[in-house]
């Protein structure tokens, strides 16, 4: 699977916007360390029916010449080392997910520019 461009939810936008401003930093870096944090929990547990209606990014933008490295990454969590062959509504969906409950947890742990430097050099 290959992601062009995507988009977030509302709740997620306005969060990520504050994120920024608090830290500092650009909203596609704030949407991959979601994302890593979320991947870091596990498995997105619930199904989300919340149509995605904020921020569109650009799949480039966001993870580089990474992304068959994310993608990866999110199918092993969510599926597990099997090959399983899955639909790429239902990756899109929870990559999504996964940036949408990371972006709730960086939003309880970031307040300021240095908290955000210490969740990137792991000491947070």
């Amino acid at each position: 699977m290959h992601i062009n461009k995507f988009r977030i939810s509302a709740a997620a936008t306005g969060q990520v916007r504050v994120l920024a401003q608090r830290a500092g930093l650009t909203p596609n870096l704030i949407c991959r360390m979601a994302m890593t944090a979320s991947l870091e929990i596990g498995r997105i547990s619930g199904a989300s029916d919340e149509v995605a209606e904020g921020q569109e990014f650009n799949a480039y933008t966001l993870f580089g010449d990474y992304q068959p490295i994310f993608l990866d990454l999110l199918r092993l969590v969510e599926f597990g080392p099997d090959d399983v062959q899955v639909e790429d509504d239902e990756l899109l969906k929870r990559l999504r997910q996964h940036i949408d409950r990371g972006v709730r947890q960086l939003a309880v742990r970031i307040k300021s520019p240095a908290d955000a430097a210490e969740l990137i050099a792991g000491s947070a």
